[in-house]
């Protein structure tokens, strides 16, 4: 096992190729739930756990079940059914264990299974041939970014309940402003490491 490419492939899909900052996907879950730290770390606790075990679960269905049947047309459909009863089952899972923070992530917990991030890891995992540990770090590194963008956006929210912005700005508006400059500087990451 190559350890240098795994820690290339997690550095690289966390910041070179960030979803959020470099694709502009899952910004549905980004945007709504970045208001309070505290929801923000809850959702990238949930999705990087939803994202590595839909990627590796998939993985072991594509490699084992749908390429001996030959049946890689429904690639979409299985994937989306497998990242769908993962949501239902962490849904569960925090409404036991956590239910203020359930409460906190409200609508936007369900909207994990309609993530195009969550159903993008394993497309691409399969599209580029990834074994399964690679699968797992590629999984890990996109949760990572993801969980960066969050916590990066709600300090910077958080900050900005105390600032004087202007009227036209507070709200979504400076979130797209912020985002907008943060992305910016995410693509000084570009080309430090190709994949």
């Amino acid at each position: 096992m190559d350890f240098g490419k795994l820690f290339e492939l997690v550095v690289s899909s966390s910041l070179v190729n960030n979803y959020v900052f470099t694709m502009f996907l899952g910004l549905c879950i980004f945007f709504g739930v970045t208001k309070k730290m505290e929801t923000s770390i809850g959702m990238s606790i949930t999705f990087t756990t939803v994202m590595m075990i839909s990627a590796a679960l998939s993985w072991i269905v594509y490699k084992f079940i749908m390429v001996p049947l030959n049946i890689e047309f429904l690639l979409i459909i299985v994937f989306i059914g497998i990242v769908a009863g993962l949501v239902q089952g962490s849904d569960t899972v925090m409404r036991k264990l956590a239910p203020d923070l359930y409460n906190k992530l409200g609508i936007y917990l369900a909207l994990i299974s309609t993530n195009c991030i969550i159903l993008a890891v394993p497309l691409q995992s399969v599209g580029n041939k990834y074994n399964f540990i690679e699968t797992i770090a590629f999984a890990f590194g996109s949760g990572l970014g993801f969980s960066l963008a969050m916590i990066i956006m709600a300090s910077i929210r958080e900050k900005l309940e105390l600032a004087d912005v202007p009227v036209p700005f507070r709200g979504l508006p400076m979130a797209f402003v912020i985002t907008g400059l943060i992305a910016l500087a995410f693509t000084g990451f570009s080309g430090l490491i190709t994949l």
